[in-house]
């Protein structure tokens, strides 16, 4: 399958910065607590236009949720669904994922979300996936010890790197599917917008969800 950019091209919007600053919803500084009740927080990473988290947030309210997606102009689309949905337990940030130390302390994530991400096909990009050791490391220090990384994508190729860098990194594998759409994980699962497109095309949906080992590095 294409990149994400491929499937949901968005012409830029040169208000979006201003938007986004504005808005009530939209995390522009760092705080300690960045919501009002001291729920489990859950991260997604590159959510996109935001459907994802949507519909979590409305399926969990007892869950707070921040998504991080680094293009304002995407980041703006979420913003409008989030407006209209008024929900009090979703928060954005526009920022790119090596970042996240700046905005979160240590052990404060109880589950990290990559849905869909670029998969970086060249293998000279192969370090910009959000699956690197280096992100890794980032995810590692701001989650909780018995946090979670639950990762989707419908691209082979990403799906198969993510596996050997989360064995080379020393993780748990608590769940791997090649086929999520017709697996037991799928009652509970909610479809992002590139989830909902890809299922259409007929393309299976891969997952996997580990847990960092005490030590791993």
């Amino acid at each position: 399958m294409k990149d994400r950019g491929h499937i949901l091209r968005l012409r830029n919007n040169p208000q979006a910065n201003k938007i986004l600053n504005e808005s009530k919803y939209v995390i522009n500084s760092s705080k300690d607590k960045y919501f009002v009740n001291n729920n489990p927080l859950h991260l997604e990473i590159g959510m996109g236009k935001g459907d994802f988290i949507i519909g979590m947030a409305k399926k969990y309210p007892h869950i707070n949720f921040i998504g991080v997606e680094k293009f304002a102009t995407v980041l703006v689309y979420a913003l409008k669904k989030i407006e209209t949905e008024q929900l009090t337990n979703v928060l954005l940030l526009n920022e790119d994922a090596l970042n996240l130390e700046n905005y979160f302390k240590p052990q404060t994530i109880a589950t990290i979300y990559l849905n869909f991400s670029d998969p970086w096909p060249k293998s000279r990009h192969y370090k910009r996936r959000l699956t690197y050791r280096d992100y890794l490391k980032i995810y590692q220090k701001i989650l909780v010890k018995d946090g979670f990384l639950k990762q989707k994508t419908d691209n082979k190729l990403l799906f198969e790197s993510s596996i050997l860098s989360f064995n080379d990194y020393g993780t748990n594998f608590e769940m791997i599917s090649v086929d999520l759409h017709q697996s037991k994980e799928a009652k509970d699962n909610v479809m992002s917008e590139y989830e909902k497109k890809f299922s259409r095309l007929g393309q299976p949906i891969y997952a996997i969800t580990i847990s960092f080992k005490k030590g791993s590095k």
